[in-house]
């Protein structure tokens, strides 16, 4: 199957730098965005180097492995390493640098999605959309748990607190799902930028609105900057044709 990709990046209206990494590696068929964190440049070294290190761990291992699954959830552990051992040994100034970290991974008939933190895949079935990975973050072990209602989460005090990183702590729990790949099948991945400011009702309504993929990518970082553009904000469109 043929994959068709769209990413676009903006550092929002409140941020001095863009602190979000994404890769569009279309020959492996690895996509992944994250979204770093942490002061004097701890957040876009650590996406970076994390981006970085699944991209070449993919690229160099992916014939040893018999388990995909494995394979992805080893890439993060190796990004997590490498980040964690930057900035204990190298860079101290960069301590308690990290990420959150969306992979999507295209292999034969099915696609490998890996997941760490609050940056979220959606898939798209036309009209329907689904949120495919699950948020590691405070607010949402408080609505799992019962402890918040969903008409409370806006006035939640701790809405970007993430309960799992990349690179934080140098080992790392990745959620790894394996879909089957349909033709017409659509993923949306985001970084928090996108998903903390507009709603899925409306990521849906710009999804069944647009074709292109240049202009759903387009669409749905403008409706972000439009309700504030707190953060910064990537936007990785894939369709399967």
């Amino acid at each position: 199957m043929k994959i068709e990709a769209w990413c676009k990046t903006d550092k929002g209206l409140r941020r001095e730098s863009n602190q979000d990494s994404y890769l569009m590696n279309t020959d492996l068929g690895l996509y992944v965005v994250a979204d770093g964190m942490g002061g004097h440049s701890g957040g876009e070294v650590a996406s970076s180097m994390a981006v970085k290190a699944v991209d070449e761990f993919v690229q160099q291992k992916h014939s040893s492995f018999t388990s995909v699954r494995e394979l992805v959830g080893k890439s993060y552990e190796e990004a997590s390493h490498r980040i964690y051992d930057r900035a204990a040994h190298e860079s101290p100034e960069l301590q308690g640098m990290g990420t959150t970290m969306v992979c999507i991974y295209c292999r034969g008939l099915s696609a490998y999605i890996g997941n760490v933190g609050d940056s979220r895949c959606y898939l798209f079935r036309k009209p329907y959309l689904w949120q495919v990975t699950e948020d590691h973050s405070l607010i949402n072990e408080q609505l799992r748990s019962g402890v918040l209602r969903e008409d409370q989460i806006k006035n939640f005090g701790s809405r970007n607190v993430i309960t799992r990183s990349v690179g934080y702590e140098r080992d790392v729990i990745v959620d790894v799902l394996e879909r089957s790949l349909q033709p017409g099948d659509c993923f949306l991945v985001c970084s928090d930028g996108l998903s903390g400011l507009v709603d899925d009702a409306k990521i849906c309504e710009i999804l069944n609105s647009h074709t292109s993929g240049d202009e759903i990518v387009s669409k749905c970082i403008e409706s972000a900057l439009q309700a504030g553009g707190d953060d910064n904000v990537t936007v990785l469109f894939l369709r399967v044709v």
